[in-house]
């Protein structure tokens, strides 16, 4: 039941009643989480890639690739926090959870970040199924991704994505030529090929898909020499969590996968030098719940 704090209005003379939040035991908490139930934990992946173009000044563009091992722990937030509309309160439910990324050949750190994804009642402005994530990055960077879920029987269809820049007809021969150079275990022209990969026999029983983006009513927020330098315009993310048969026949496990990009405009395109090229900054990987 709702707790609820009654205070006075600053007529002192009508008592309003202002949702609290709801407080839950941890086997509420987990079940109020919907879609994000099975994210609570913590995950280890050594399957992934993280692909940037950064500017490099009379050079044009350095292109970055890197392999990297990643742990990411998702932790509920063991209550509802409410929305206060007035005549009406939205409660939420979420995760708050923090990841890091070491470079698989050098050791050293790559990437760390911390956030929540949100699980909203459906409200007046939030339609059933909403999911949201809200991402921290510590080059500057503040994102908020709305976007929906599904929840289906069997292997997720993880489509081909190009990593390539729009540059713009025009551009020099071998212009992109470094995206080319083959990678002993990837491939720049689709980075979701390692993905696709990852699950070639495997049994997968069940697949829950989050896909949210910060161009449905979010957006990103930089500080001004990212913004001046290489701009992170949108962010586009999608996990797909699945239950995989064991080999044998065992206990099934939870396996996460994840493909998002991040674009980033800098140097103008070659058919109109009033706009800007993007770059597609790829990161993917495939995890194993502990």
């Amino acid at each position: 039941m709702t707790n609820k704090l009654i205070t006075e209005q600053l007529t002192g003379s009508v008592p309003v009643e202002l949702p609290q939040f709801r407080r839950l035991d941890s086997e509420t908490a987990i079940s109020s989480l919907g879609p994000l139930s099975d994210l609570v934990g913590s995950w280890m992946g050594n399957q992934g890639w993280n692909l940037i173009a950064v500017p490099d000044g009379d050079n044009g563009f350095n292109l970055l690739i890197r392999p990297y091992f990643e742990t990411i722990t998702f932790a509920a937030l063991g209550e509802l926090v409410p929305n206060r509309g007035g005549t009406e309160t939205m409660f939420i439910a979420g995760v708050q959870y923090e990841l890091r990324t070491t470079d698989a050949q050098t050791n050293q750190p790559l990437h760390v970040e911390n956030g929540m994804w949100l699980f909203p009642e459906p409200g007046t402005d939030e339609a059933a199924g909403t999911i949201a994530r809200m991402s921290s990055i510590p080059h500057g960077d503040s994102v908020l991704a709305l976007g929906s879920f599904s929840t289906t029987k069997g292997a997720p269809t993880i489509p081909d994505i190009d990593a390539l820049p729009v540059t713009g007809q025009g551009a020099p021969l071998g212009y992109t030529d470094p995206y080319l150079v083959p990678l002993q275990g990837f491939t720049p022209s689709n980075p979701n090929k390692n993905l696709q990969s990852a699950i070639e026999g495997q049994k997968i029983l069940q697949t829950t898909t989050l896909q949210v983006s910060s161009q449905e009513q979010g957006g990103i927020t930089n500080i001004p020499f990212v913004v001046k330098h290489a701009n992170a315009t949108a962010f586009t993310c999608t996990f797909w969590i699945e239950t995989v048969e064991a080999p044998g026949g065992g206990q099934p496990f939870l396996q996460l996968q994840y493909s998002q990009q991040t674009n980033l405009e800098f140097l103008p395109r070659f058919d109109d030098p009033s706009q800007l090229i993007m770059w597609p900054h790829v990161n993917i990987n495939t995890l194993v719940k502990q």
